[in-house]
């Protein structure tokens, strides 16, 4: 059990990250149809760049959590926040793939910085009654920046152009600054611990199966969805269907239809993340919910590839955003579950956030690369066969534990 209970912290770092956030989600929809804008000359280098924030965070996850240990969350959030808006202004006046490289691995110090903060914060401040609810809480506030981000980010590009937008949302971005040195206590973050670091047994992650398959689920479902799904919406709605959609006579481009699907996403995650979060809290429990939750996305994936009528199937992409939203944050508890009981939260914590970031960066890098040499649908067919042994997994020993209870009350 923590010593807090108090969801204030979490809802304002929450809400810190979304303000940052919207450059880079913009990014997301917009890079795909538009990167001869920015001087890039092949698909490929939209793959890299929209993994490379993710890769540049292998390495600086544990440094991250250790400076941490330094200095206060407040400083730390600042410190992000400031690289958030540099970088959102820099996509509109920068050009070519090396420079934007570059400024792609600074966002990912940032986001570094503000997810970490993030998962202590949550940590220390939920218990198990409620902590699904608080990782929901915030997954489903931090995302109202990707669902500005993409809502607007793919309309204003299509019609005013990537430097136009860049600049708007490096204002709105400007604003997380001073609500980070207003609104988050000058004090160190308590969630880690005050045990020396030459005492933390950092082979703990590798001894535990249920700490292992904790940490692959999430690594896998960021693969799937904020690598693979995210990067390559808009280029799989213009291959199935064309550049130009027309939806009951008005022409809709693929980059704004991508981004309005993204949007639908984030504009549930603030009621539906929460809720999900808490329905795993009860006696329903956290793996049941999560076995359901992870064939149905098998199924929605299933359909992708099929050859259906337009409407029917951006309803089955929506389908497929609920179980993000579904998965992502069940990923999330399941991990801090496994933390809490383990003997060090901070090294599950750290390389929770280590692999999620390498799910999510090989996941455009695979999605891109299968498209230019196999086939779009090749990446959906793969996450629906990962999906289902993952399933598999976690519905065996629940049957068996199920069936041990039955033979034991007999």
């Amino acid at each position: 059990m923590n010593r807090f209970s108090d969801k204030n912290p979490v809802v304002t770092i929450a809400l810190i990250t979304a303000a940052c956030l919207i450059g880079d989600s913009m990014l997301y929809v917009v890079l795909p149809t538009h990167w001869k804008e920015l001087g890039l000359t092949s698909l490929w280098e939209v793959g890299a760049l929209l993994a490379v924030n993710r890769l540049v965070r292998l390495p600086l996850n544990p440094l991250v959590g250790w400076m941490y240990k330094k200095i206060s969350t407040r400083n730390g959030i600042i410190f992000a926040a400031i690289l958030a808006f540099l970088t959102t202004l820099s996509y509109g006046f920068v050009k070519g793939f090396i420079s934007l490289l570059i400024i792609r691995c600074i966002w990912g110090l940032a986001w570094t910085f503000l997810r970490l903060g993030a998962y202590f914060t949550i940590i220390d401040f939920s218990n198990d009654s409620n902590r699904g609810q608080y990782m929901g809480t915030y997954n489903g506030l931090y995302r109202l920046g990707s669902l500005f981000g993409m809502l607007f980010g793919g309309v204003l590009a299509d019609y005013y152009g990537l430097q136009s937008t860049a600049l708007m949302f490096s204002i709105a971005t400007i604003f997380s600054i001073p609500l980070a040195f207003l609104s988050i206590p000058k004090s160190k973050n308590h969630a880690i611990e005050k045990s020396s670091t030459k005492n933390i047994n950092k082979t703990i992650v590798w001894k535990d199966s249920s700490i292992l398959w904790a940490l692959s689920t999430g690594m896998f479902v960021a693969m799937i969805y904020q690598g693979m799904f995210t990067a390559t919406l808009s280029h799989l709605i213009e291959v199935h269907n064309s550049s130009t959609i027309d939806m009951y006579g008005i022409a809709i481009g693929a980059a704004s239809l991508a981004g309005v699907l993204q949007a639908l996403r984030w504009s549930w995650e603030p009621w539906l993340a929460p809720w999900i979060g808490k329905k795993s809290d009860s006696n329903y429990g956290r793996q049941s919910i999560l076995i359901i939750s992870l064939v149905l996305a098998s199924f929605f994936f299933s359909l992708i590839p099929l050859n259906i009528s337009l409407i029917p199937w951006i309803f089955i992409l929506i389908g497929v955003q609920i179980t993000a939203t579904f998965l992502t944050t069940l990923a999330d508890a399941l991990a801090s579950d496994v933390a809490i009981k383990s003997s060090s939260k901070v090294v599950v914590m750290t390389t929770y956030s280590l692999l999620i970031d390498f799910g999510a960066a090989v996941g455009p890098i695979l999605g891109y690369l299968l498209s230019e040499y196999v086939g779009i649908y090749a990446a959906y067919w793969g996450a629906v066969i990962i999906l289902s042994i993952i399933s598999f997994k976690y519905f065996i020993p629940l049957m068996c534990a199920k069936k041990t209870f039955r033979n034991d009350n007999l």
